[in-house]
């Protein structure tokens, strides 16, 4: 049996003090990766990213599908980690991968590739100067004010023309990205087709709780299996098609945009939550778990 270790961040670790409220799409995620890659002859256990470069040797390969902390302020840390590992062992997606997705500035590099991607205005910091300008670019009265590095719609801002600028600790830490808020992520919902080793899996559609607009299930979003229809498709791999590799495991999230096409809002090749729910198939036999088993024990082999 080959050993593979899903990395996670310690308060995604079961039994720890401070345990996410979301902790529970690991145990949803695990019960079905496991059985999946046992039938292809591999081992997964759950370890602390920071133990990574420690116990690298140990393993064949790692994945940190639910290092769900590497943002909040752990960057350099994380980064340190997954090189160290890299190292010893396997590491999916590679560190080159993981070290590029990790600042979404990356929407600039794909969009100048022909990706289809949400109009982005990318600056160093946030100031009221800057905001005001981007209101004027993107001809807009409500924006998304994200980090560059981060997650979850952590230090996210929505922020509509004329009410009190946000405060300092609200806005991203350090380099930040300006989005025109799209009324499609409430209207219609935000999309999300999952594909492993290049090949689509399965996709879905996220809805924010009525009042709010992120989709998070942390902020009361929930989740339908959806089937996308061949332009959607068409659209995700055109996103897929701007890379110069092919990721073992990426989420293509994307929502319409005003001239009715899907645009990408995020490719996570980093932790995303894979939502095998939506998948066909229970446990071992859940189809997109065992497509990344697949994937991955090709490449393992290779």
């Amino acid at each position: 049996m080959k050993k593979v270790a899903i990395l996670a961040s310690d308060n995604m670790m079961p039994g720890h003090p401070d345990e996410r409220g979301d902790a529970f799409e690991r145990d949803e995620e695990m019960g079905k990766l496991v059985p999946a890659f046992a039938a292809q002859g591999m081992e997964l256990d759950l370890i602390r990213w920071r133990d990574a470069a420690e116990q690298a040797g140990d393993y064949d390969a790692m994945l940190p599908l639910l290092v769900w902390d590497y943002f909040e302020g752990n960057e350099a840390a994380f980064t340190a980690e997954m090189a160290k590992a890299e190292a010893k062992t396997k590491l999916f997606n590679t560190f080159k991968t993981l070290s590029w997705n990790s600042n979404k500035s990356y929407l600039d590099e794909l969009e100048h590739e022909g990706a289809p991607v949400i109009s982005t205005i990318t600056v160093d910091r946030v100031t009221e100067t800057g905001v005001a300008r981007a209101f004027e670019e993107l001809a807009t009265d409500t924006l998304v004010i994200k980090p560059q590095v981060g997650g979850g719609a952590w230090r996210q801002v929505l922020y509509k023309k004329g009410d009190p600028f946000p405060s300092k600790d609200d806005l991203p830490p350090e380099g930040a990205m300006i989005q025109a808020f799209l009324p499609s992520v409430t209207e219609e919902g935000e999309y999300s087709f999952l594909y492993f080793g290049g090949k689509f899996s399965h996709g879905l559609i996220k809805r924010p709780k009525k009042g709010d607009y992120r989709i998070q299930s942390l902020y009361g979003g929930t989740e339908e299996t959806y089937e996308p229809s061949t332009q959607e498709r068409n659209s995700a791999r055109a996103v897929l098609n701007a890379l110069d590799f092919t990721p073992l495991y990426a989420r293509v999230d994307l929502l319409r945009g005003l001239d009715g096409k899907l645009k990408l809002i995020e490719l996570e090749m980093i932790e995303p939550y894979l939502y095998l729910g939506h998948a066909q198939g229970e446990g071992g036999e859940n189809k997109g778990a065992q497509k990344l088993a697949e994937s991955l024990a090709k490449r393992l082999s290779e």
